[in-house]
């Protein structure tokens, strides 16, 4: 009996039910898919088609082993046992192990690839690979987590606001390993096995490549997912933001200020609840009375307009009927058809729903886009369901629980295609979650809503590299956190000013924050409006925190053309702007857990200081020569130095050579 069958592209293997099916998908790489009871779906939740991969060679060793090789990846299929289970392990080009399904053969009766049936439904999923002691595995997207190794890790792959679970790891064994499924579910990095758990689901998927260097594999990676479009040249400096400019005057005041003071500044933001009410995707006229003209001065000054929009729609927006007549809202599975609760009932628009993509996006297009506004900020993208119940709505594809991780990747993708449509080259617009894919609709990530602590600061550092091995090299954080900050407070001020800095050397450099204290907001009617934080603006800060700020302001300005090669490099190869010390430098055993030091591009080593009151800081230096951008001292690597630190000074070392 032969188990394997070969159509020139895929190996299909079936017994007892079961089929999997393992395929080229590009350079190196190669793609798995398995189902009970039926045949493989091509589902393309993130995976396009695959680039061409010439170098591919199958061999049927007898009738119960077969190898696969695409370029430097091999899969080994392995039929074992009495119950005659196929066995995959994948192989580099020396022969190595890279990655291997755990065996079931045994008496524990254990299943690398386990369907538990739900009754009346699909299969809860959970895929087991063997352990590795020695291996580091990076990636995953955002979790506010101080690590940068997810090795003895545990995560939920779910969304919440500040947590984007993107399914794409990079181990220090030289593989990239895609979870090509966007159920609710979990994935255990444990010492002794890998396992990866989908809620429920239709098909086990997944995508795996082979490269010698962490470049390699961020390049198959993005010729499997997308490119990132090039970033636009107003995405090169700074950006002015806080909770909220609330009305047109307020909003043009400070722009000018900006310019009266000489501050080189690309972007201000309006940000929400400068509608009538969520979901009418349109400006207020009491507050904003001439959109299009608020946007001529902007630019005449040389500043774009990026505008919030939320994908709530309230039960009292003028859209809300039509929009729940003709099926375009999430649908709760019970109860209420609520979503969320913040200053009006809502429900979250359908963006998995291609009627509800072109609907939302007609209406912006009419407001905003037509008025002179080029970049949008997608809010509440993961969605942010006010509880969290995963189980409790449904989408036009499927079910939250199954497929509900894709849809940050929808929401992207309805402004990126408006856009693109409407004639614009390389959107690129910023928005609070992503998934898998969602970096070729141009999605800018942020680190949402985090709090203004030193603790939250540390995270984000670790958070953004991770982000960048996953695939999504445009991403930002709100200088100085989100919730809290007093500007008069001396604590708070040293911490924005340290990350500040840190700001300087991210793809985005973003100032915003929800202030404190807030203020009142009325309407002419005399009824309350929502609240508007506390001054936000880098003259906010004191006297000795303004010059610091306009330093390192100035400092981003002189390395436009650093910061737009970087960006190119990410658009055309794949690879991430903030990157691991274990990325740049994989054979030093030292850089591997180091997580409070990383590289900006190739040139240079970046330190924040994220403690209170420190003035110097301990950095390591790989091989070679590295020099002080701002003393000039020239130091060598191979060792571990103490760095000095003044509040003025963010230390950053420039690799010489």
């Amino acid at each position: 009996m032969v188990f394997f069958e070969y159509d020139g592209r895929q190996v299909i293997w079936r017994n007892h039910g079961e089929t999997v099916v393992v395929e080229p998908w590009g350079p190196d790489s190669l793609r798995v898919r398995a189902v009970l009871m039926g045949d493989v779906r091509d589902d393309r939740f993130a995976l396009l088609d695959p680039a061409p991969c010439e170098d591919v060679e199958y061999r049927l060793i007898d009738e119960a082993h077969a190898t696969l090789r695409c370029g430097k990846i091999t899969a080994k299929m392995d039929v074992c046992g009495w119950k005659g289970r196929v066995r995959i392990t994948f192989l580099n080009q020396k022969g190595e192990v890279l990655l291997r399904e755990t065996d079931g053969e045994n008496a524990l009766v254990l299943q690398s690839r386990k369907f538990e049936p739900i009754l009346g439904g699909d299969h809860m999923l959970t895929a087991t690979f063997e352990g590795f002691d020695d291996e580091h595995i990076y990636g995953m997207g955002q979790y506010q987590e101080e690590f940068l190794d997810w090795k003895g890790c545990m995560l939920e792959l779910a969304h919440r606001n500040s947590q984007a679970s993107v399914p794409f790891i990079m181990s220090s064994r030289g593989y990239g390993f895609l979870w090509h499924n966007p159920a609710i579910g979990w994935v255990n990095f444990g010492r002794n096995r890998t396992s990866w758990h989908a809620s429920t689901t239709k098909q086990l998927d997944y995508w795996i490549t082979a490269g010698d260097r962490p470049a390699d594999i961020s390049l198959n990676y993005a010729r499997a997912t997308g490119f990132v479009p090039m970033m636009p040249e107003y995405g090169l400096g700074f950006w002015q933001c806080k909770l909220r400019y609330w009305n047109q005057e307020q909003l043009l005041e400070v722009a000018r200020e900006y310019k009266r003071r000489g501050l080189p500044i690309d972007v201000i933001v309006c940000d929400f609840f400068h509608w009538p009410h969520m979901g009418d995707f349109r400006f207020d006229p009491e507050f904003f009375p001439d959109p299009a003209g608020m946007v001529r001065e902007l630019k005449a000054m040389g500043i774009e307009l990026m505008v919030s929009v939320w994908p709530q729609v309230a039960l009292t927006s003028e859209n809300y009927g039509e929009m729940l007549q003709q099926g375009l809202l999430v649908r709760a599975e019970y109860g209420e058809q609520i979503g969320m609760r913040f200053a009006e009932d809502s429900m979250f628009f359908d963006a998995t729903n291609p009627r509800a993509r072109k609907y939302v996006w007609e209406k912006c297009k009419k407001n905003y886009y037509d008025q002179g506004i080029r970049i949008f900020w997608l809010d509440e993208a993961e969605p942010e369901y006010g509880t969290y119940d995963f189980k409790a709505y449904r989408y036009h594809i499927g079910t939250n629980q199954q497929v509900g991780n894709v849809w940050p990747q929808y929401y992207s993708r309805v402004f990126y295609e408006g856009m693109v449509e409407a004639g614009q080259e390389n959107p690129v617009n910023l928005v609070r979650c992503a998934w898998a894919g969602s970096q070729r609709y141009g999605a800018l990530v942020w680190s949402g809503d985090i709090m203004s602590d030193w603790a939250y600061f540390r995270r984000q550092v670790c958070a953004g590299v991770s982000m960048g091995v996953a695939g999504i090299p445009w991403w930002t954080t709100d200088i100085g956190g989100f919730h809290g900050g007093n500007p008069r407070d001396e604590g708070f001020r040293e911490l924005l000013v340290r990350w500040f800095q840190w700001g300087c050397y991210c793809p985005v450099m973003r100032l915003h924050g929800d202030r404190q204290p807030d203020s009142q907001v009325f309407r002419k009617d005399g009824t309350q409006h929502l609240f508007t934080g506390s001054d936000n603006e880098v003259w906010s800060f004191g006297e000795e925190a303004y010059p610091i700020l306009v330093k390192y302001m100035n400092r981003r300005e002189e390395m436009r053309d650093y910061v737009r090669g970087l960006m190119r490099e990410a658009h055309e190869a794949g690879t991430p702007l903030l990157r691991g010390m274990f990325y740049e430098f994989p054979q030093d055993e030292n850089c591997a857990l180091l997580q409070d030091q990383y590289m900006f591009g190739s040139r240079y080593l970046v330190a924040p200081v994220m403690e209170m009151g420190a003035r110097s800081r301990s950095v390591y230096l790989p091989q070679g020569q590295w020099r002080n951008v701002d003393t000039g001292e020239v130091l060598r690597g191979g060792q571990r130095v103490t760095v000095p630190a003044p509040l003025e000074i963010i230390p950053v070392l420039e690799k010489i050579g």
